[in-house]
């Protein structure tokens, strides 16, 4: 199941702040927002339009691992130590999206901790629905048959 929106995941006192802390942006098609192990500085969340995240996977040209639309959040390496991300991220057609910098997120979440609790429980459910996508997707891609094959063998 998909995750709602950073800013239906907050209460509404809080998305005030953060949209008050964001500014648009827009990009055309094909722009790299940045590519694995780039330092994570910014994050967004898309407001209209879609990007793909790419892995790469050795001995192998990227892989597409996902699609992120419309209320998706990427990112969100910006807000977790190392701040390094993990995958790349390039737009399909024209994307909008609101752009948070990280440093001024994590100010609003030191100064409000009730919508810092928020936004990291969002966090942590976007992330746990985006390893269950990638790691289905991989199998898909690179398992015999679309299957697991330690599954096939027992």
């Amino acid at each position: 199941m998909p995750t709602p929106s950073l800013f239906t995941a907050v209460p509404p006192r809080g998305r005030e702040r953060l949209l008050a802390r964001s500014r648009q942006v827009s990009f055309p098609a094909g722009t790299r927002l940045f590519d694995e192990g780039d330092r994570a500085q910014r994050l967004w969340v898309i407001t209209s339009g879609s990007l793909t995240l790419r892995a790469r996977v050795p001995g192998r040209l990227l892989t597409t691992v996902g699609t992120l639309g419309p209320g998706d959040l990427t990112g969100w390496s910006a807000l977790i130590p190392p701040h390094v991300r993990e995958f790349g991220a390039y737009t399909v057609g024209w994307l909008n999206a609101r752009e948070f910098d990280a440093a001024d997120l994590h100010d609003l979440c030191d100064a409000d901790p009730p919508l810092a609790c928020a936004i990291h429980r969002y966090l942590a459910t976007t992330v746990a629905h985006r390893l269950r996508t990638t790691r289905q997707r991989l199998i898909e891609v690179y398992g015999p048959y679309g299957h697991d094959s330690a599954r096939q063998a027992g």
